[in-house]
């Protein structure tokens, strides 16, 4: 007899052998518990038995530890925290994010395993989500396990994930095969560390150079867009992770090429908004059955994306089908009072956001501080509890679907070590980071150089730079090569020489790409003592382009040239007469047109 307690203590404890556990702790089965009943009806008969609390609690997200999360491992604590009836989804949980460092300040190649030892190696990560969701399984009245969430539109965002060239150097390729290895990969590194739903892929049309996010996108055209999203999208799902695509809708084409604080309302007219910009979210998210949507920041025609049901409720779901969980992006909903003034207050913005279709609220703040206001307008009579039954019942779904409520999110964790940036992931890396490579000039046969070569002078702002290959949404943490340790190591031996030339901006930056100056000084100096070299050298490599200051979210430029004194570098470099190759790293297309007319090969 005591054989038999102890073996069916094992069983429940044990979810990814149970097929069936005690999650309401009631001593039977009930449809929700059974793996064999279909999706809905599990969904109806756990919603049945959910409390307006526990409801509630599934439309918000918690960011993870070091950003919202305090702890790293459930503690007694949690207990007295507003998930102790559950949560949405765990977003960026032990990703390794936070301990780069601030925002402002990031260290991309700080050795995050020295600071936090459960973000790697990926078995330890795997083994902390397992902890975390059975804390949720046993430790919440219903036993609603939490989604597992992350950012993963050039690999998956967590320390030395494998690294993919940016979603616009992928957009270069036009090689779907390509892209749905890449998702294949993206999908199998997260389950291998426990993450279940990546935001990815970025769905948006790149129709405005000027605007920072544009190396997210994978380029201006919507039929490109459409297939390769869908490419990524379709390898996310068929392998067992959501797909949650970002940013709907219009959200790219903010006026003046502007985001960050300005309003980012875009001026679009119908005819456009229809067969461009949601053009491709319809026929991934029918290709695809892609699980989840992030909400955009801005308005149309007036009207606030992350509030209008005509966008998250007749468009997305009456006729694209769209059948899984809108996640706000961080802030939308915040921003629904505080920039576009549509909500007295907050407690009447999260209302909109329901009541238009919205699922999830995620921003970097507690839970606590949707949660309340929604429980509290629902208690006032100010929000229809069937309008929050609708949102809760997407998401249970999704969790049913994902078998996020029958088994641990990593079953075998000593497996993980062996898939995350594994030698057949670097190689696909490898081969994107090839394909994204686009040749946009070589005049005389200049490429390839020869290997013969006995002095070559490597130059430019990017010639040492390494942080453009990393990215908050991606991967970080890996080994990067920069362009000048590349060359040293294919022609170990030639005599490299090094010179900067400039700065990617010059000291009067942003100002000078209006009112422009000649370079004077310690930047002329710069220029000159490249000059020097170059005169001494056999063929010139110079790297130019945008630093990570003027590149990614709320970093828009008011000019598409190239910033600081790099013209100029380029004017005094043609003049040597020697041969000078321009490689170009930069977040947006830009006008090279003085690049293209003075040299005689440019390789993007």
């Amino acid at each position: 007899e005591i054989m038999i307690i102890w073996f069916l203590f094992l069983l429940w404890a044990t979810p990814g052998l149970a097929g069936g556990m005690d999650l309401n702790k009631n001593g039977k089965m009930d449809p929700y518990e059974d793996p064999s009943v279909p999706v809905e009806k599990r969904v109806e008969d756990l919603l049945g038995q959910m409390t307006l609390e526990e409801k509630t609690c599934q439309l918000a997200t918690l960011y993870g530890y070091g950003r919202v999360l305090k702890d790293k491992l459930p503690t007694p604590g949690w207990k007295k925290e507003i998930w102790k009836d559950g949560i949405a989804n765990i977003d960026e949980q032990l990703n390794g994010i936070p301990e780069l460092g601030p925002q402002a300040k990031r260290n991309f190649q700080a050795q995050v395993e020295k600071i936090n030892d459960l973000v790697w190696p990926p078995s330890n990560h795997a083994k902390a989500l397992n902890q975390i969701q059975e804390w949720f399984w046993k430790e919440t009245r219903l036993g609603i396990p939490v989604d597992f969430t992350n950012e993963g539109i050039r690999g998956l965002a967590h320390y030395r994930a494998t690294c993919f060239p940016s979603q616009l150097g992928i957009g270069a390729t036009w090689n779907r095969n390509l892209v749905a290895k890449i998702g294949t990969v993206t999908a199998e590194e997260a389950k291998a560390l426990g993450y279940s739903n990546i935001y990815s892929p970025v769905l948006d049309l790149a129709r405005d150079p000027r605007w920072g996010r544009v190396v997210e996108c994978y380029g201006e055209d919507p039929f490109l867009v459409w297939e390769l999203g869908s490419a990524q999208a379709t390898a996310l799902e068929k392998n067992g992770v959501a797909s949650t695509g970002k940013h709907f809708a219009v959200y790219s084409i903010p006026k003046g090429g502007r985001d960050g604080q300005a309003r980012t309302d875009p001026h679009v007219a119908p005819r456009e908004m229809e067969t461009l910009y949601l053009w491709p979210w319809e026929r991934v998210i029918r290709a695809s059955g892609m699980r989840g949507v992030m909400s955009s920041y801005n308005d149309f025609d007036g009207v606030p994306i992350s509030a209008s049901r005509e966008f998250m409720i007749d468009i997305l779901r009456g006729r694209f089908g769209f059948r899984g969980y809108v996640v706000s992006d961080s802030d939308a909903v915040e921003y629904l009072t505080s920039k576009h003034r549509v909500a007295k207050d907050y407690a009447e913005a999260c209302r909109q956001f329901l009541e238009g279709g919205g699922n999830v609220r995620t921003e970097f703040n507690p839970p606590e501080k949707f949660i309340q206001p929604v429980r509290d307008l629902v208690k006032q009579g100010r929000l229809s509890e069937k309008v929050i039954d609708d949102r809760v019942r997407d998401v249970l779904r999704v969790k049913f679907e994902l078998g996020l409520f029958d088994r641990l999110p990593v079953p075998d964790p000593a497996t993980s070590d062996a898939v995350v940036a594994s030698a057949a992931h670097r190689e696909v890396a490898l081969e994107a980071s090839r394909e994204s490579l686009v040749l946009l000039k070589n005049e005389n046969r200049t490429l390839p150089l020869s290997k013969n070569l006995k002095k070559i002078l490597v130059c430019g702002p990017g010639a040492q730079e390494k942080v453009s290959s990393l990215s908050r949404y991606g991967s970080f943490g890996g080994e990067v090569v920069s362009v000048e340790e590349g060359i040293r190591k294919v022609l170990p031996g030639a005599e490299i020489l090094y010179a900067r030339g400039c700065d990617y901006a010059d000291s009067r930056w942003p100002l000078s790409e209006i009112l422009p100056e000649p370079p004077a000084g310690k930047e002329k100096t710069l220029i000159d003592e490249a000059v020097t070299l170059a005169g001494q050298a056999e063929a010139v490599v110079v790297v130019l382009g945008e630093s990570d200051a003027m590149v990614g979210e709320s970093k828009s430029r008011t000019s598409l040239d190239l910033p600081g004194f790099q013209n100029d570098l380029v004017r005094a470099l043609s003049g040597t007469g020697k041969p000078v190759v321009a490689v170009l790293l930069c977040g947006r297309p830009l006008t090279v047109n003085l690049v293209q007319s003075k040299l005689p090969a440019v390789l993007a």
